[in-house]
């Protein structure tokens, strides 16, 4: 389908464009001057537009009245703080779309994925003040292509979405893919007609769509061909880093002594790794107790010492900002260090960027194929498009990257706008003529 994008219509009111990702939220408002601007949150270190998609519950489950729940960097803060006493939730996004998730119990209280999601969106409202107004505004909500998780439901997705964003007050909440919101924003600098995929890579997937640009009498006309997308991003990345580099210095792949037997260190005690914030809920529980005790028939018992001393004073987020630093160095050199230090544990290295790309392999196969079945379905071949926009920060990835630049070659990669692209492209679809060719309600 085909519509005129420019000059864009009067919406009839403000349009607040949200997109809400595994890892952050980010928000555009588009008023009557048809310019998308960001919406900037007041943080503990200074404004912000990137607004951590987290949630943390502090208090006392007998008396309502003295629970405390926060969002964004604030939940951050209090379960840095106090982590035993506090419930953090992160990367709930992830969630979604699966019907194996029902509820969590926190402080007595049920949730349902919905009321996660609308607690959060809440809070969310709260920090950015007037901006987030609903008063006759339209709320257009990104979507990935592939939600992730086992056997996504996105239909039930949206659904969930639905009802936490309705609770905000909106009278007219629509979805709209991501990339495809990507594109809008990208569109704006083209000066001639052009077929472009957009390559959009959030913490939790990686999401592809194709579209047809095309000039006629001044203004530009839009039409969607392909998408395609994989439930594997950043979050991935950040896993196989941890699995092959730091588990193996705590313990992963050593062995016990029970009595006349050598038994490998269970490979369940490290699987809490794949999300910091489960780290600290290990200091109670029974591994826990099992992994003090290893430590004295252990064959590398300084290993298991080092996993203890990391649990026993919560440095999950501590690893996982070491983490985050080792993939940006690698996006700028051959080789970049990674420096762990907490306590008694030291873990240090530096790490060549082809380790890291092995490491990474089976993730870039899987976004490699998404890229082949978003050129099938559009019915193209490599040579077909134009450009290449890609946006998120695993972009940034030289191996990903290089697998578009060996398809589509270095002339039509174009990047930026990896904070704004999504949500100002959501606020700018939101202006448009025929909303049903870009968007959709839940029950569409």
């Amino acid at each position: 389908m085909t519509i005129v994008s420019d000059p864009a219509p009067d919406p009839g009111g403000a349009v607040i464009g949200i997109d809400f990702g595994t890892t952050n939220t980010v928000v555009a408002r588009l008023d009557a001057s048809k310019e998308a601007r960001l919406v900037s949150f007041e943080g503990p270190a200074g404004p912000l537009a990137p607004f951590r998609s987290a949630l943390s519950f502090h208090g006392d489950e007998r008396d309502p009245a003295r629970r405390v729940i926060a969002a964004g960097p604030w939940a951050i803060e209090a379960y840095v703080e106090e982590p035993l006493e506090t419930r953090f939730i992160q990367s709930f996004k992830s969630y979604a779309a699966s019907p194996l998730f029902q509820e969590t119990r926190i402080l007595g209280r049920r949730y349902e994925f919905e009321d996660l999601l609308s607690t959060f969106l809440l809070r969310l409202k709260t920090h950015g003040d007037s901006d987030l107004a609903p008063a006759g505004a339209t709320c257009i909500v990104g979507r990935p292509v592939a939600f992730s998780g086992l056997r996504p439901d996105p239909a039930l997705a949206l659904r969930r979405y639905e009802a936490a964003f309705r609770r905000l007050g909106f009278g007219a909440v629509r979805y709209a893919y991501e990339p495809v919101a990507a594109a809008f924003f990208f569109a704006r600098q083209l000066r001639s007609d052009a077929t472009v995929m957009v390559g959009d890579f959030g913490g939790g997937t990686s999401d592809f769509s194709i579209m047809r640009f095309e000039r006629r009498a001044g203004a530009l006309h839009a039409a969607a061909l392909a998408n395609a997308g994989v439930g594997v991003a950043g979050d991935a990345f950040d896993y196989r880093i941890i699995d092959n580099l730091v588990s193996p210095a705590l313990g992963k792949g050593s062995s016990y002594r029970a009595f006349d037997n050598v038994l490998p260190i269970p490979n369940r005690y490290y699987t809490a790794f794949a999300r910091w914030e489960q780290l600290a809920l290990m200091r109670a529980s029974k591994d826990m107790r099992d992994i003090r005790g290893l430590t004295r028939s252990a064959l590398e018992p300084a290993k298991l010492a080092a996993l203890v001393d990391v649990l026993d004073n919560n440095q999950g987020y501590q690893l996982y900002q070491a983490v985050s630093g080792l993939k940006e160095g690698l996006s700028d050199h051959d080789v970049a260090p990674f420096r762990f230090q907490a306590s008694a544990v030291e873990i240090a290295r530096d790490v060549p960027r082809r380790e890291f790309e092995s490491w990474i392999a089976p993730e870039l196969t899987a976004i490699a194929g998404a890229i082949d079945e978003a050129l099938a379905r559009a019915h193209l071949t490599s040579a077909d498009l134009d450009r290449v926009f890609l946006t998120g920060g695993s972009s940034f990835v030289p191996a990903v990257r290089r697998l578009f630049i060996d398809r589509f070659g270095a002339g039509k990669i174009e990047g930026g706008g990896e904070l704004l692209s999504i949500a100002s492209g959501l606020a700018y679809i939101g202006a448009e003529a025929d909303l049903n060719a870009w968007s959709e309600t839940a029950g569409a």
